[in-house]
């Protein structure tokens, strides 16, 4: 490989990694304000989602400029086409970090639902396997979190369960009970978008993507 490819495909790699680990620190925040509400907090969190989209942005430039200029070829080729599918996963998991954070402003106190905060410490997991999977191209790593996926689902199960419960012997917390659930659902597709970074990471080591055999 030729040192201005490759010095460009490192800096993509570092660029990419550094979005990665913001997603990852506002998933993280976020979860943590579900347990200690913060307004303070929250609104850190919500606005460390526009240097993620703005990643996005400059990170798909980049990839695009490198596969035009220099024309990689096999596995830096699929190395850069991993980065630039993944970036789409990564910045949605961005925005419903934020979403969550945005939903614990409102609340009176902390969440204590225990399906929801187990699916939160889950989702957490789920993303830093997800990347690390990717940035070191551990196939056994993607394997092991694509599996967690049915522990999620099951998880969101319960979690809908429980809040219906909670409504029928409380009409009153209808309003609380839908937003709970909207948290839910953004922790279940915060799982989907871990798994579609570890079929990256497949793609990265195999050249092949499991949905487009």
């Amino acid at each position: 490989m030729e040192n201005g490819l490759e010095n460009r495909l490192n800096e993509l790699k570092a660029d990419f990694a550094k979005m990665c680990r913001t997603a990852e620190g506002m998933l993280a925040a976020a979860t943590e304000l579900l347990k200690k509400p913060d307004k303070v907090a929250a609104v850190d969190v919500v606005n460390r989602d526009r240097f993620v989209d703005e990643a996005e942005t400059d990170i798909e430039n980049g990839c695009m400029r490198l596969l035009l200029r220099n024309r990689p070829f096999a596995r830096d080729f699929r190395e850069v086409s991993c980065i630039l599918k993944a970036i789409t996963d990564v910045e949605r998991i961005g925005d419903q970090a934020a979403d969550i954070a945005g939903i614990t402003r409102t609340f009176g106190g902390a969440v204590t639902e225990n399906s929801i905060l187990r699916m939160g410490d889950l989702a957490l997991k789920m993303v830093r396997n997800a990347v690390n999977s990717l940035l070191n191209a551990d196939a056994e790593l993607a394997e092991k979190t694509q599996r967690l996926d049915d522990e999620m689902d099951g998880l969101f199960d319960e979690a809908c369960r429980e809040i219906t419960e909670e409504i029928k012997l409380d009409p009153s917390c209808a309003g609380k009970a839908a937003e709970l659930l909207m948290i839910a659902k953004y922790y279940e597709r915060i799982g989907d978008h871990a798994v579609n970074i570890c079929e990256w990471t497949e793609f990265g080591n195999t050249g092949i993507h499991g949905k487009y055999q």
